[in-house]
Order: C-alpha cells, then sequence, then structure tokens
C-alpha cells in the first residue's frame, strides 16, 4: 500500500495532479454501475462510465470535475484522436509507456503503484495513458496544419529581441540522419536481437557521407535524412539522446518501426531570424504548458473549431 503523502506535479498542458496515496478511494464505483450512451461522435460512443472516469481524472487535476465538464472533455478529446488517427501522426505506445513512466519517477513511485492509485481513484492506467497519448499527438497535428503559415512577423522578431536585450537568442543546429534496423510488427520476438545489432553498429558508423553505404552492408536497415532541425524543434524523445550523445551517435530506442538511433553529422551555434522564431516560439509553448498563458494556442482552438463543425455529434 502506497503512504498517504501527497503528489504534486505538472502533467503536459499545466494541469496539477494531486493524489492523496491510500487516502484516495474509489468515486462511489459509478464507473463500474451498467453504462447509458450520453453522447456520440462521429460513431464512437461515450457512456455514463467514461464520463464518471473523466470525472475522477478531472477531480485528480483539481479541475471542475461536473458531468457536463467531463462529458464536453471527452468529446474533445475523442475529436482529437480520431483527427490524429486520420492523419497518422500518432505517437507510438511506446513513446507513452515511456512518458507514463517518467511520470511515475517524477512522483516517486514504481509504474505499478501508479497504477495501483489511479485506480483507487476510479481513473486506471488505461484513462491515463489515452490522455497522454493525445496530448502528445496533437501538438505534432497542429504544427503539421500551421506549422508553414504561422511565421512571425518581422516586427513580432524585432519587438521579442528588444525583450531579449536586442539580442537574437542562440540555438544549437543539428544535422542529423535517422537509422532505423527493422523490426516487422509479425517478427516483435526480434527485437531484442535487432537492439544488439544496432548497438554495435555505432562503434562502427563511417560517417554521414556513407551511411548509405554501410547500411546496405546490413540486413534491413535504412538510412533517413532529417537534415538541418534546431535544438528547440528535436522531438521529446529523442531530445535527450541528443544532447547526451558522446561521439557522432546517439543511444538507440525501440520504436514502433524497430530499433533506431541518430546520426549527429554536424552541430553548431547559430543565430538567425530562423533560429530567433523557432527559440521564441518554444519560450511561448513552455509559457503554454507552465500555465503561464492559454494552454491551447490560437491555431489548436481554430483547428477544434473546425473539427467540431463537420462533426456528427448526437448528445443523448
Amino acid at each position: 500500500m502506497i503512504g498517504a503523502r501527497k503528489i504534486v506535479t505538472t502533467l503536459f498542458a499545466g494541469a496539477a495532479l494531486c493524489v492523496l496515496g491510500a487516502l484516495v478511494q474509489p468515486q462511489g464505483g459509478s464507473a463500474f454501475a451498467a453504462s447509458e450512451v450520453k453522447a456520440v461522435v462521429n460513431g464512437v460512443a461515450l457512456t455514463t462510465g467514461d464520463v464518471a472516469t473523466r470525472q475522477a481524472f478531472l477531480r485528480l487535476q483539481r479541475q471542475k470535475a461536473d458531468a457536463k465538464t467531463a462529458e464536453e472533455s471527452l468529446v474533445e478529446e475523442t475529436l482529437k484522436r480520431q483527427e490524429i488517427s486520420r492523419v497518422r501522426m500518432s505517437v507510438s505506445q511506446d513513446d507513452v509507456n515511456a512518458s507514463f513512466a517518467r511520470f511515475a519517477s517524477g512522483n516517486k513511485l514504481s509504474t505499478e503503484q501508479l497504477t495501483q492509485v489511479l485506480t483507487q481513484a476510479g481513473v486506471g492506467a488505461d484513462h491515463f495513458k489515452q490522455y497522454i497519448a493525445v496530448q502528445m499527438s496533437w501538438p505534432r497535428v497542429v504544427n503539421a496544419r500551421y506549422g508553414s503559415s504561422a511565421r512571425m512577423s518581422s516586427s513580432d522578431l524585432v519587438s521579442r529581441m528588444m525583450e531579449n536585450n536586442k539580442q537574437k537568442p542562440v540555438t544549437t543546429e543539428y544535422m542529423l540522419q535517422q537509422i532505423i534496423f527493422v523490426v516487422p510488427q509479425a517478427k516483435k520476438g526480434i527485437t531484442g536481437k535487432r537492439k544488439s545489432e544496432a548497438e554495435a553498429s555505432r562503434s562502427k558508423y563511417p560517417g554521414c557521407e556513407q551511411a548509405k553505404v554501410f547500411a546496405a552492408t546490413m540486413r534491413d536497415v535504412s538510412v533517413r535524412e532529417l537534415g538541418r532541425i534546431l535544438a528547440p524543434e528535436l522531438p521529446a524523445e529523442w531530445k535527450p539522446l541528443v544532447e547526451q550523445a558522446k561521439g557522432n551517435t546517439t543511444a538507440t530506442r525501440v520504436t514502433d518501426k524497430g530499433v533506431e538511433y541518430l546520426a549527429i553529422c554536424s552541430q553548431r551555434e547559430v543565430s538567425d531570424d530562423t533560429a530567433a522564431e523557432i527559440v521564441f516560439r518554444q519560450e511561448d509553448l513552455d509559457k503554454a504548458k507552465a500555465g503561464k498563458s492559454a494552454p491551447e494556442n490560437e491555431n489548436a482552438a481554430k483547428y477544434m473549431e473546425e473539427l467540431r463543425k463537420k462533426a456528427q455529434i448526437i448528445y443523448r
């Protein structure tokens, strides 16, 4: 049994998730009662059980947790999940599990203990993981939709630089390649073997110019050119591996495609308009996550409004 202690941490959009260890009890068992359909979103039914579970989750976040708020939260999440699936931009289950584990570790819990706490609260690990998946995937979808058309104006850049002592920020520019030791879906049992092969290849990596010739000497290994990526643009799952890399390759990680690592072709410090814009945008995003500004930016809100207009939502 987990001791009675308070856990407070920042969860994605800045919501505080407060769990009272052994003091938390299931919420009256309502999530386990016979469920009735409360809403249908593009053919996907949301039940009273789903709403009760979301109410329990909102209570953990110290948010308003009445049935209507929980129902709307689920409607919006369902629309996001459907759009993420449509454009095929979901993070992998490995990414979700890793985030779940980091959340547990950050609260000095094992994943088993966190699962126990969530179950006692009437939420459950699966509900939390589904929430994590949407929270991680949705920004990718929004950025893919609006990123290229939402550039800062010259006046915005000048204004931000004035706030920054008239200096353009400096960031690191990486030229990257992605090396993938492919593991077919039907052969997940060979992942361990492929991981060993990937690890062994890192010390023999000849450099980016010879990478494709090098990959051709091995079975089912592909090379993907990622090109120029600035430090704030690094995906969350790769960022620590790139920053902690020793030599010209990162450590490996298992993904839905197989076993991968990144090759760092070059890196240098840069300070130009593009870099400045990316750094400023990341600062804005960090502020949003810390609750210092609206959790959803204007483009995300616009996207959600569009999805709602197109959707068939039936309330019962």
